[in-house]
């Protein structure tokens, strides 16, 4: 029994020296590196500062109101900063684009919930919204694993701009010294204008995945034979 447990003892020693050789070697260190760049890190950071985030918002007062809009701002300069920085340096990783869109909405859906919670925002705008994300994001999905890449277009990034701004006009609405019912009318202007590219890029990236797949890519090629 003992010379038993002995040899348990010794495989389980042995196992813990691979997995510690394997973190150690030259491709295991290469792999980390790689991913963990600057890009990748304010990515990250956007996704520690959703909490921060939600828990001054949630229950806003003035001071908190501020101090979130602060917050959300900073969460949102790191999406523009991330990819800059990526393109310039050739720092793009596949788990930043896996990432980047996911904080991304992350960070608007969790403004745009806790707005309909202080009802500041209507609440068939969000649910538009969020449904609009949904879709895409499974399209997105069968598109991946049929190897189909569609890269974003200008509209997705003039509704993540307009998105913003509206969400950042509705959370200082609460701020005395601020015009309270000209930032509601302009957050609300400004995210149906985000809702309209919203739902304009969502059906444009639809159809050029349509487009791009086999199916798609025949009926297209028909019709200019045509």
């Amino acid at each position: 029994m003992s010379a038993q447990l002995c040899d348990l003892v010794r495989l389980n020693c042995m196992k813990v020296s691979e997995v510690h050789a394997l973190k150690a070697s030259p491709a295991w260190c290469s792999i980390a590196y790689r991913n963990l760049n600057l890009p990748n890190c304010l990515t990250i950071s956007r996704i520690c500062l959703i909490p921060v985030f939600v828990l001054l918002f949630i229950n806003p007062t003035e001071y908190r109101s501020i101090l979130a809009a602060l917050v959300f701002s900073a969460a949102a300069g790191t999406d523009f900063l991330d990819g800059y920085i990526a393109r310039r340096r050739g720092q793009i990783t596949n788990l930043g684009k896996f990432l980047d869109p996911v904080a991304d909405k992350l960070l608007v859906v969790s403004g745009l919930i806790l707005l309909v919670q202080v009802q500041r925002v209507e609440v068939w705008i969000v649910i538009a919204m969020i449904a609009r994300e949904l879709i895409v994001t499974g399209f997105r999905a069968v598109a991946a694993r049929e190897g189909i890449i569609v890269p974003a277009g200008v509209g997705g990034k003039i509704k993540v701009i307009c998105q913003i701004l509206g969400i950042l006009c509705l959370i200082l609405e609460g701020v005395t010294f601020l015009p309270s019912h000209q930032l509601h009318v302009t957050g609300t202007v400004i995210l149906i204008i985000a809702l309209i590219f919203s739902l304009a890029s969502g059906f444009q990236y639809i159809f050029e995945m349509w487009r791009a797949s086999p199916i798609g890519s025949e009926k297209c090629g028909r019709k200019s034979d045509g």
